[in-house]
């Protein structure tokens, strides 16, 4: 028995099956550019499709969209899973204090491991700039026994 063998998703294998779609949604003419998506702000990459739904075609692109439509979904959204979400957007328009701060990554770590048990974190800043009255949460982590490594910056404002 190997210990610590790396798993590489049979999809990743196949370049031409898509596994999922890029978020935010942009126009069927994109560029790269910065994108707005409700309160966040992304980068999205030139396409050659010419559909506003990009297609991805690897294991860690659609893991990273998938927290990203989980900062994105408020709880409550969902009919079938009404505690998926990140809720972040509500906390735009508290006071930004050092303890809410601090609730609120304790949140996103808990609701990681719930919704994400793959996920490992290995470091999570959420951290607020009360003169633009935003919330920057910084999350890189490592998936179990894969050679994924990544980083998500988010800007809620």
């Amino acid at each position: 028995m190997a210990f610590g063998a790396q798993q590489i998703s049979p999809i990743d294998l196949n370049k031409s099956a898509a596994i999922g779609v890029n978020v935010p949604f942009s126009g069927p003419n994109s560029v790269s550019s910065n994108v707005t998506t409700g309160s966040a702000v992304f980068t999205s990459l030139p396409s050659k499709q010419n559909t506003p739904f990009k297609s991805n075609f690897f294991t860690s692109d659609a893991l990273k969209n998938n927290l990203i439509n989980y900062f994105l979904t408020n709880p409550g959204e969902r009919p079938l899973n009404p505690t998926f979400g990140g809720g972040l957007r509500a906390f735009i328009f508290e006071q930004i204090t050092t303890g809410g701060l601090k609730f609120l990554q304790s949140k996103i770590q808990k609701d990681l491991d719930l919704f994400f048990p793959q996920v490992n974190v290995q470091n999570l800043k959420v951290m607020g700039q009360e003169d633009s009255n935003s919330i920057n949460v910084s999350l890189t982590y490592k998936v179990t026994n894969t050679n994924i490594n990544d980083t998500l910056n988010m800007n809620f404002t």
